[in-house]
This record gives structure tokens, C-alpha cells and sequence, in this order.
């Protein structure tokens, strides 16, 4: 019998196994995919995000709801520690311009080959083309292999890091929800996080414009404003700025069927300085003319001006119109177009070393718990902490049963 099983060999199910197999503790890893970490690469080919350098009391914040659950585990493994890590595997880390943290390769395939390497050499085991079905009568943990049979595997604790409910084909696909509602555990409704958004654009600016990037723009919802850039597609609005608003519009759309998005395409000039350029005189020039020489508005930041309808005539008006550019949300992309996912487990069903109170010696961590944060390096951050905290709450219950 292995000491520790880890179903999921995302972000969090290896690192658990890191920190588990250091201390000699005996490890094996079940995922159902061929190879472990998909979503992590996947993550990390347009440069591996791994955490923020904020200041401390400010990165607990962007947790929202979870906050008062995530904050001790962060602080508890907290940004710096996460990079000590990588610095240990031999990959180095830099801090970007944005307060981003990444490898100084950009890339996930370097840190997980040297991550996946020490895991073999502490002896960890790693089972690919093996899914969870449940558990047995007696308790114990069933998986399913390749060839369909199902068998059931002896573990004196067993980790779930199952991922959420976005990007499926990558392994996150939720089908462990059932054998959880199985056993009286609460299971929150799973909603797309860090997703883009359906808006009803006119045929116009879908044929011409679709795939235009919108950059150094500002994003207003509700009060809330956020910086960034987006992109314009045949059904409505992606990107960086869109995202980070992604909670707060999808909890509008609950409440009440549609979301307003209002766009500054001008976020550094003030509606006065705007109104001024305005007011000098078109001449024969244009609409188009007139607003690219005087703005240098680009033919689709003028076609989004027009979504709302005709140019007002008026310099004050049409400032206005520019900086804040009305659209509707209609409804969220689907989730398996989503970066991340909110909704799963609810946090009430663990105790503070993430083991679920109604199944003693069983831990769940990760995206399958009711959590999001923004990208910008909160979300691998939170992983690998809550990755940290069942590692040392399965140790401290190894060492209850007497046997370790």
C-alpha cells in the first residue's frame, strides 16, 4: 500500500507530490490523460505566468469571495517562496515591467521536465490513462485504466487536485462532480471565469474587424475600471482588460440577463482635452479623416463608436462617445473557452488542512475547490499554495494513524 495517492497531475496534484516524496513520504499519481501538466503548458507557451510580485496585503485581495480562505495559504507559501522553488529546479525567475513573475525561458516544458525529473528520482509513481470512478465499498479509492477495468487502489490518504471545468480537452472536465454529490458534498455550479464575452455586433464590424486588437484601453463596469488591452471578435469581446472584469459582468448577467460594458478608447486624455480637438475646424475632411488625423483613431475604434449609433455633431458629445463607448453583454463565452473556472467544491466541506470533513483521509485542493482569481499569476499562485497546505495536512494525518 502507498502511503499517499494524488488523483490530478495539474499544478497542484505535482507539487503536493514534491513536497510529500521529499520528506520520504511514497507517492503515486493518477491522471487519466497520456501526460501530465496539459492546461500547465498549455499555460505557459505564451510565457509562464507563475505569480505576482505585489505587495502582500494587496495580492490576497484579488481572491475576491475566497479571500478569507485563500490569504492564509498564500501567506503561508507565499509569491517569493514559489519562486525559491523554481530556483531550485534550476529555473531561474525575472519580475516583468507589470509585476508579473515568470521563468527566465518563458516557457512551462523546461521547469516541468526538471519538476517531473526529481519527482521520478524521490520515487514518486506516475499512472497516465488512469481516471477516478468513485470509491469502493470499503472506502478505497477505484480507478479505471486503459483497457476499462476497474481497479481499486489501497492508499492510506488520497489527494483529489482534479482541475475545474474549463479547457476539458485539456483534462479539467469536471466529471468528478457526481462521485462527490455522492457522498453529501456540496458541489458549487461551475460558471466560466476569465472568459470574453457574446455582445451582438453589427454585420459591418463583424465582417471587417473581427480578430482587431483594442489597445490601451479602459474597461468600466459598475463603478469598477480596469486597464488593458482587448480584442474585437465575430462575437464579441476577449482579452486581457475583458477578463479581469469577467467576475463582476458574469454576476450582473446572473442577476439580471445582460451586462453593460462601457470602453474609453482614449484612457490618458480627459473629455476636455478630448472636446478641444474636437472643436477645431473638419473642413472638407471626413468623419474618418477628421477623427484619425485629430485622435488618431483607427478604422475600428471608429467602427465601435458607431455601434452606438450615428456620430453626435456635437465636440462634447462625440468626447463623450469616445470615452465611453456603450456595448451589452449578452451572455458569457462557454466554459471550456474560459482560462479558469469559478464554482466546484464549497470551501465549507474542508477543514483547514483541506481534508473533506465528510471523508477522513481524503484532501481536495486546487481549481476543483469554489475559487477564482484574475490572470496576472493569482491563479498558479493559489494552486501551488493550496498544493503546499494538503501536503502538509496529509502528512500531519499520516502521523494520526500511527503508522508513518
Amino acid at each position: 500500500m502507498r502511503d499517499v495517492l494524488i488523483i490530478g497531475a495539474g499544478p497542484t496534484g505535482l507539487f503536493a507530490a514534491d513536497r510529500l516524496s521529499a520528506n520520504g513520504v511514497s507517492v503515486t499519481i493518477a491522471d487519466r490523460m497520456p501526460s501530465p501538466a496539459r492546461k500547465f503548458l498549455m499555460a505557459g507557451r505564451g510565457g509562464l505566468n507563475l505569480t505576482h510580485s505585489e505587495d502582500p496585503d494587496r495580492f490576497v485581495t484579488r481572491y475576491r469571495e475566497a479571500a478569507p480562505f485563500v490569504a492564509p495559504l498564500i501567506r503561508a507559501f507565499p509569491p517569493q517562496a514559489l519562486r525559491d522553488w523554481c530556483h531550485g529546479l534550476g529555473q531561474e525567475t525575472f519580475v516583468g515591467s507589470s509585476g508579473r513573475v515568470f521563468p527566465k525561458a518563458m516557457k512551462a516544458s523546461p521547469l516541468l521536465r526538471a519538476w517531473l525529473h526529481r519527482l521520478d528520482r524521490n520515487g514518486v509513481r506516475l499512472l497516465t490513462r488512469h481516471a477516478w470512478t468513485g470509491f469502493g465499498r470499503d472506502g478505497t479509492v477505484e480507478l479505471e485504466n486503459e483497457a476499462g477495468e476497474i481497479l481499486p487502489f489501497p492508499a492510506r490518504a488520497c489527494l483529489l487536485a482534479l482541475g475545474g471545468a474549463s479547457w476539458p480537452k485539456l483534462g479539467s472536465s469536471a466529471a468528478w462532480v457526481p462521485l462527490l454529490e455522492a457522498r453529501g458534498i456540496r458541489i458549487n455550479r461551475f460558471q466560466p471565469s476569465n472568459c470574453g464575452f457574446r455582445i451582438a455586433w453589427s454585420d459591418h464590424l463583424k465582417n471587417r474587424f473581427a480578430g482587431s486588437p483594442l489597445k490601451r484601453i479602459a474597461l468600466s463596469h459598475k463603478g469598477t475600471c480596469k486597464a488593458g488591452e482587448a480584442v474585437l471578435s465575430g462575437k464579441g469581446l476577449e482579452g486581457g482588460a475583458v477578463y479581469a472584469l469577467s467576475a463582476e459582468l458574469r454576476e450582473t448577467l446572473n442577476q439580471e440577463g445582460s451586462a453593460t460594458l462601457e470602453i474609453d478608447l482614449r484612457p490618458g486624455m480627459s473629455a476636455e482635452d478630448l472636446a478641444r480637438k474636437l472643436s477645431k475646424p473638419r473642413g472638407k475632411q471626413s468623419a474618418a479623416t477628421f477623427l484619425k488625423k485629430a485622435l488618431r483613431l483607427k478604422p475600428e475604434e471608429l467602427a465601435l463608436v458607431r455601434e452606438a449609433g450615428d456620430l453626435p455633431s456635437a465636440p462634447t458629445d462625440l468626447a463623450q462617445r469616445i470615452k465611453a463607448v456603450s456595448v451589452t453583454c449578452q451572455a458569457a463565452y462557454p466554459i471550456d473557452r474560459a482560462i479558469s473556472s469559478a464554482g466546484g467544491v464549497a470551501l465549507e466541506e474542508l477543514d483547514e488542512a483541506l481534508m473533506l470533513k465528510k471523508c477522513p483521509g481524503v484532501f481536495a485542493a486546487g481549481e476543483m475547490l469554489d475559487w477564482e482569481a484574475p490572470t496576472g499569476g493569482y491563479l498558479l499562485q493559489a494552486c501551488f499554495a493550496m498544493g503546499a497546505r494538503a501536503a502538509d495536512g496529509i502528512e500531519a494525518y499520516l502521523k494520526t494513524t500511527g503508522e508513518n
